[in-house]
Protein backbone atom coordinates (compact mmCIF):
# COMPACT_ATOMS: atom_id res chain seq x y z
CA UNK A 1 0.00 0.00 0.00
CA UNK A 2 1.46 3.30 -1.17
CA UNK A 3 1.74 5.70 1.92
CA UNK A 4 3.13 8.54 1.37
CA UNK A 5 1.39 11.89 2.57
CA UNK A 6 4.71 13.94 3.40
CA UNK A 7 4.68 16.48 5.66
CA UNK A 8 3.11 19.90 4.47
CA UNK A 9 3.74 23.15 6.50
CA UNK A 10 2.03 26.38 4.17
CA UNK A 11 3.73 28.85 6.37
CA UNK A 12 7.13 27.23 5.39
CA UNK A 13 6.39 27.90 1.53
CA UNK A 14 3.65 30.19 1.80
CA UNK A 15 5.54 32.96 -0.73
CA UNK A 16 6.58 29.75 -2.94
CA UNK A 17 2.86 27.97 -3.13
CA UNK A 18 2.00 31.84 -3.88
CA UNK A 19 4.47 32.44 -6.69
CA UNK A 20 3.75 28.67 -8.47
CA UNK A 21 -0.13 29.35 -8.29
CA UNK A 22 0.44 32.63 -10.64
CA UNK A 23 3.02 30.95 -12.46
CA UNK A 24 0.28 28.13 -13.45
CA UNK A 25 -1.69 30.79 -14.63
CA UNK A 26 0.36 32.02 -17.22
CA UNK A 27 0.70 28.78 -18.36
CA UNK A 28 -3.48 27.65 -17.56
CA UNK A 29 -4.07 31.08 -19.28
CA UNK A 30 -2.28 30.45 -22.59
CA UNK A 31 -3.90 27.15 -22.77
CA UNK A 32 -7.49 28.62 -22.33
CA UNK A 33 -6.63 31.17 -25.12
CA UNK A 34 -5.89 28.11 -27.97
CA UNK A 35 -8.48 25.21 -26.92
CA UNK A 36 -11.98 25.02 -27.35
CA UNK A 37 -14.04 25.74 -24.61
CA UNK A 38 -15.44 22.59 -22.69
CA UNK A 39 -18.38 22.64 -20.04
CA UNK A 40 -17.55 23.82 -16.70
CA UNK A 41 -13.83 25.26 -18.02
CA UNK A 42 -12.76 21.68 -17.98
CA UNK A 43 -9.86 22.44 -21.16
CA UNK A 44 -8.30 24.95 -19.08
CA UNK A 45 -7.07 23.00 -16.08
CA UNK A 46 -3.69 20.49 -15.67
CA UNK A 47 -3.52 16.89 -14.36
CA UNK A 48 -0.82 15.38 -12.05
CA UNK A 49 1.96 13.47 -13.32
CA UNK A 50 4.91 11.54 -12.00
CA UNK A 51 7.22 14.41 -12.85
CA UNK A 52 4.42 17.31 -11.98
CA UNK A 53 1.91 19.37 -13.47
CA UNK A 54 0.90 18.65 -17.34
CA UNK A 55 -1.79 20.76 -19.85
CA UNK A 56 -1.77 17.59 -21.82
CA UNK A 57 -1.44 18.56 -25.61
CA UNK A 58 -3.33 22.70 -26.36
CA UNK A 59 -4.06 22.70 -30.03
CA UNK A 60 -1.43 25.29 -30.87
CA UNK A 61 0.89 25.63 -33.80
CA UNK A 62 2.14 22.19 -33.90
CA UNK A 63 0.65 21.11 -30.44
CA UNK A 64 2.39 21.78 -27.37
CA UNK A 65 2.14 20.04 -24.60
CA UNK A 66 3.73 22.18 -21.30
CA UNK A 67 5.06 20.43 -18.49
CA UNK A 68 5.66 21.95 -14.83
CA UNK A 69 8.57 19.23 -13.72
CA UNK A 70 8.96 19.27 -9.91
CA UNK A 71 11.50 16.74 -9.88
CA UNK A 72 14.47 18.19 -12.39
CA UNK A 73 12.55 21.88 -11.43
CA UNK A 74 11.81 23.06 -15.07
CA UNK A 75 9.01 24.35 -17.27
CA UNK A 76 9.39 21.88 -19.95
CA UNK A 77 7.50 22.47 -23.86
CA UNK A 78 7.39 20.15 -26.55
CA UNK A 79 5.79 20.20 -29.58
CA UNK A 80 4.72 18.18 -32.04
CA UNK A 81 7.08 19.00 -34.88
CA UNK A 82 9.64 17.30 -32.53
CA UNK A 83 11.05 20.85 -30.92
CA UNK A 84 11.48 20.84 -27.12
CA UNK A 85 12.75 24.35 -24.83
CA UNK A 86 12.94 24.59 -21.01
CA UNK A 87 13.95 26.32 -18.55
CA UNK A 88 14.30 26.26 -15.16
CA UNK A 89 12.50 27.17 -12.24
CA UNK A 90 13.81 29.24 -9.60
CA UNK A 91 13.79 32.43 -7.37
CA UNK A 92 12.16 34.77 -9.67
CA UNK A 93 9.42 37.49 -10.41
CA UNK A 94 6.00 37.03 -11.55
CA UNK A 95 6.76 38.81 -14.63
CA UNK A 96 10.43 37.35 -15.84
CA UNK A 97 8.58 34.27 -15.68
CA UNK A 98 5.33 35.59 -18.41
CA UNK A 99 8.62 36.73 -20.63
CA UNK A 100 10.47 33.74 -20.34
CA UNK A 101 7.42 31.49 -20.63
CA UNK A 102 6.44 33.61 -23.51
CA UNK A 103 9.29 33.52 -25.57
CA UNK A 104 9.43 29.43 -25.04
CA UNK A 105 5.76 29.26 -26.67
CA UNK A 106 7.28 31.45 -29.65
CA UNK A 107 10.09 29.20 -30.32
CA UNK A 108 7.88 26.17 -30.27
CA UNK A 109 5.87 27.69 -33.23
CA UNK A 110 2.98 28.53 -30.58
CA UNK A 111 0.81 31.91 -30.37
CA UNK A 112 1.95 33.46 -27.62
CA UNK A 113 -0.24 36.70 -27.23
CA UNK A 114 -3.15 35.84 -24.36
CA UNK A 115 -4.55 37.81 -21.65
CA UNK A 116 -2.12 38.47 -19.03
CA UNK A 117 -4.41 39.31 -16.19
CA UNK A 118 -4.36 36.80 -12.81
CA UNK A 119 -7.95 35.02 -11.75
CA UNK A 120 -9.32 34.25 -8.42
CA UNK A 121 -6.48 36.10 -6.66
CA UNK A 122 -6.73 38.87 -4.60
CA UNK A 123 -5.34 42.81 -5.58
CA UNK A 124 -4.40 41.26 -9.27
CA UNK A 125 -0.97 42.80 -10.82
CA UNK A 126 -0.83 41.91 -15.06
CA UNK A 127 1.92 39.34 -15.48
CA UNK A 128 3.72 41.56 -17.16
CA UNK A 129 3.96 44.10 -14.23
CA UNK A 130 4.53 42.08 -11.50
CA UNK A 131 8.35 42.87 -10.17
CA UNK A 132 8.40 41.29 -6.90
CA UNK A 133 10.77 38.84 -6.38
CA UNK A 134 9.90 35.77 -5.08
CA UNK A 135 11.14 32.66 -3.93
CA UNK A 136 11.17 29.35 -4.99
CA UNK A 137 11.48 26.31 -2.28
CA UNK A 138 12.31 23.12 -4.47
CA UNK A 139 11.78 21.04 -1.27
CA UNK A 140 8.25 22.44 -0.54
CA UNK A 141 7.77 21.68 -4.15
CA UNK A 142 8.68 18.55 -3.96
CA UNK A 143 6.80 17.62 -0.77
CA UNK A 144 3.44 19.37 -2.73
CA UNK A 145 3.81 17.17 -5.60
CA UNK A 146 4.17 13.74 -3.47
CA UNK A 147 0.96 14.64 -1.82
CA UNK A 148 -0.20 15.80 -5.13
CA UNK A 149 0.63 11.56 -5.95
CA UNK A 150 -1.46 10.40 -3.30
CA UNK A 151 -4.54 12.51 -3.46
CA UNK A 152 -4.82 12.05 -7.01
CA UNK A 153 -4.66 7.95 -6.92
CA UNK A 154 -7.54 8.40 -3.98
CA UNK A 155 -9.67 10.77 -5.92
CA UNK A 156 -9.57 8.43 -9.06
CA UNK A 157 -10.73 5.33 -6.74
CA UNK A 158 -13.36 7.90 -5.59
CA UNK A 159 -14.42 8.71 -8.93
CA UNK A 160 -14.80 4.92 -10.47
CA UNK A 161 -18.19 4.33 -7.92
CA UNK A 162 -19.88 7.01 -10.19
CA UNK A 163 -21.98 5.98 -13.48
CA UNK A 164 -22.91 9.68 -13.93
CA UNK A 165 -21.27 12.71 -14.83
CA UNK A 166 -17.93 13.38 -13.16
CA UNK A 167 -15.19 15.78 -14.23
CA UNK A 168 -11.52 14.26 -14.56
CA UNK A 169 -9.53 14.62 -11.72
CA UNK A 170 -7.95 18.19 -12.75
CA UNK A 171 -6.17 21.27 -10.62
CA UNK A 172 -7.74 24.31 -11.48
CA UNK A 173 -5.18 27.49 -11.40
CA UNK A 174 -7.67 29.98 -10.55
CA UNK A 175 -7.88 28.51 -6.71
CA UNK A 176 -5.15 26.04 -7.16
CA UNK A 177 -7.15 23.07 -6.26
CA UNK A 178 -7.31 19.40 -7.12
CA UNK A 179 -10.94 18.40 -7.28
CA UNK A 180 -12.98 15.93 -8.74
CA UNK A 181 -17.03 16.58 -9.53
CA UNK A 182 -19.92 14.88 -9.62
CA UNK A 183 -23.27 15.90 -11.37
CA UNK A 184 -26.82 14.98 -10.49
CA UNK A 185 -27.85 15.51 -14.04
CA UNK A 186 -30.27 18.14 -13.34
CA UNK A 187 -29.95 21.66 -14.20
CA UNK A 188 -28.85 24.31 -11.20
CA UNK A 189 -30.56 27.97 -9.94
CA UNK A 190 -28.27 30.66 -11.74
CA UNK A 191 -25.45 31.10 -9.91
CA UNK A 192 -24.73 34.27 -8.71
CA UNK A 193 -20.67 34.97 -9.45
CA UNK A 194 -18.78 36.88 -7.61
CA UNK A 195 -15.60 35.40 -7.62
CA UNK A 196 -12.78 37.69 -7.67
CA UNK A 197 -11.30 38.52 -10.54
CA UNK A 198 -13.20 36.37 -12.62
CA UNK A 199 -16.05 37.14 -14.97
CA UNK A 200 -19.55 36.23 -13.53
CA UNK A 201 -20.80 33.91 -16.84
CA UNK A 202 -17.56 31.57 -16.58
CA UNK A 203 -18.91 31.15 -12.59
CA UNK A 204 -22.62 30.47 -14.19
CA UNK A 205 -21.27 28.10 -16.82
CA UNK A 206 -19.58 26.04 -14.40
CA UNK A 207 -22.21 25.85 -11.90
CA UNK A 208 -25.14 25.25 -14.36
CA UNK A 209 -26.06 21.80 -13.03
CA UNK A 210 -26.02 20.57 -10.14
CA UNK A 211 -22.52 19.11 -8.15
CA UNK A 212 -21.28 17.49 -5.96
CA UNK A 213 -17.54 18.36 -5.16
CA UNK A 214 -14.35 17.51 -3.39
CA UNK A 215 -10.90 18.99 -3.69
CA UNK A 216 -7.78 19.87 -2.10
CA UNK A 217 -6.31 23.15 -1.15
CA UNK A 218 -2.34 23.44 -0.55
CA UNK A 219 -2.78 26.39 1.63
CA UNK A 220 -5.01 29.70 1.72
CA UNK A 221 -8.66 29.73 0.04
CA UNK A 222 -9.95 30.37 3.73
CA UNK A 223 -8.06 27.89 5.36
CA UNK A 224 -4.97 28.01 7.53
CA UNK A 225 -3.03 25.23 6.11
CA UNK A 226 -3.54 22.41 3.13
CA UNK A 227 -6.79 20.79 3.36
CA UNK A 228 -9.57 18.79 1.51
CA UNK A 229 -12.90 20.40 0.95
CA UNK A 230 -16.33 18.73 -0.29
CA UNK A 231 -19.58 20.73 -1.22
CA UNK A 232 -22.56 20.93 -2.78
CA UNK A 233 -24.56 23.30 -5.26
CA UNK A 234 -27.06 24.37 -4.63
CA UNK A 235 -26.89 23.40 -1.59
CA UNK A 236 -29.53 21.46 0.38
CA UNK A 237 -31.47 22.08 3.70
CA UNK A 238 -29.25 20.47 6.72
CA UNK A 239 -26.16 19.69 4.55
CA UNK A 240 -24.43 21.54 7.38
CA UNK A 241 -25.63 19.69 9.69
CA UNK A 242 -24.86 16.29 8.03
CA UNK A 243 -22.56 13.79 9.74
CA UNK A 244 -19.37 13.11 7.76
CA UNK A 245 -16.14 10.95 8.66
CA UNK A 246 -13.47 11.13 10.05
CA UNK A 247 -13.56 13.02 12.91
CA UNK A 248 -11.65 15.59 12.09
CA UNK A 249 -13.78 16.64 9.36
CA UNK A 250 -16.23 19.70 10.39
CA UNK A 251 -18.34 22.33 8.66
CA UNK A 252 -16.59 25.86 7.60
CA UNK A 253 -19.37 28.27 8.17
CA UNK A 254 -17.44 30.99 6.08
CA UNK A 255 -16.54 28.81 3.06
CA UNK A 256 -19.72 27.10 3.21
CA UNK A 257 -17.92 23.61 2.89
CA UNK A 258 -17.02 20.52 4.50
CA UNK A 259 -13.10 20.81 5.68
CA UNK A 260 -10.73 17.76 6.56
CA UNK A 261 -7.15 18.95 7.41
CA UNK A 262 -4.61 17.48 5.33
CA UNK A 263 -2.39 16.90 8.42
CA UNK A 264 -5.37 14.60 9.81
CA UNK A 265 -4.96 12.62 6.40
CA UNK A 266 -1.39 12.07 7.18
CA UNK A 267 -1.25 11.28 10.29
CA UNK A 268 -3.87 8.72 10.27
CA UNK A 269 -3.22 4.67 10.32
CA UNK A 270 -4.17 4.87 6.54
CA UNK A 271 -4.41 8.04 5.18
CA UNK A 272 -6.06 6.73 1.96
CA UNK A 273 -8.82 5.13 3.92
CA UNK A 274 -9.57 8.30 5.76
CA UNK A 275 -9.93 10.31 2.57
CA UNK A 276 -11.58 8.05 1.02
CA UNK A 277 -14.25 8.03 3.79
CA UNK A 278 -14.29 11.94 4.21
CA UNK A 279 -14.96 12.05 0.15
CA UNK A 280 -17.69 9.33 0.40
CA UNK A 281 -19.31 10.32 3.65
CA UNK A 282 -19.79 14.17 2.23
CA UNK A 283 -21.03 12.79 -1.15
CA UNK A 284 -23.55 10.46 0.10
CA UNK A 285 -24.75 13.27 2.38
CA UNK A 286 -25.32 15.84 -0.43
CA UNK A 287 -26.71 13.38 -3.18
CA UNK A 288 -29.08 11.95 -0.38
CA UNK A 289 -30.26 15.47 0.70
CA UNK A 290 -30.40 16.78 -2.47
CA UNK A 291 -32.76 13.97 -3.72
CA UNK A 292 -30.18 12.87 -6.71
CA UNK A 293 -31.10 9.92 -8.05
CA UNK A 294 -28.51 7.09 -6.64
CA UNK A 295 -29.65 3.96 -7.32
CA UNK A 296 -28.80 5.50 -10.97
CA UNK A 297 -26.25 7.41 -10.69
CA UNK A 298 -23.78 5.03 -8.07
CA UNK A 299 -21.71 1.82 -8.32
CA UNK A 300 -19.17 0.03 -5.96
CA UNK A 301 -15.90 0.82 -5.97
CA UNK A 302 -13.47 -0.10 -9.14
CA UNK A 303 -10.81 -2.51 -8.78
CA UNK A 304 -8.10 -2.95 -11.66
CA UNK A 305 -8.39 -5.67 -13.63
CA UNK A 306 -12.20 -6.38 -12.79
CA UNK A 307 -15.20 -5.34 -15.22
CA UNK A 308 -17.72 -3.37 -13.36
CA UNK A 309 -20.92 -5.56 -12.62
CA UNK A 310 -23.98 -4.43 -15.07
CA UNK A 311 -25.96 -4.34 -11.85
CA UNK A 312 -24.35 -0.51 -10.24
CA UNK A 313 -24.89 -2.56 -6.77
CA UNK A 314 -24.06 -6.34 -6.78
Amino acid sequence: MHTNWPKLDYAQWQETCSALQLYTQIVGKYRLARTPWVNHSWHATFYVTPRGLTTSLIPDGPGIEIVFDFISHKVVGTGGDGRTASFALTPTTVAKFYDTFTAMITELGGNARYDRHPNEVPSPVPFDEDHVERPYDSDAVERYHQALLSIDRVFKRFRTAFLGKCSPVHLFWGSFDLAVTRFSGRRAPLHAGGVPAMPDEVAQEAYDREVSSAGFWPGGNGTENAAFYAYIYPEPDGFADAEVRPAAASWNTDLGEFILPYEAVRTAEDGDAALLAFLRSTYVAAASLADWDRDLLECDLGDPGTVRSPDPHP
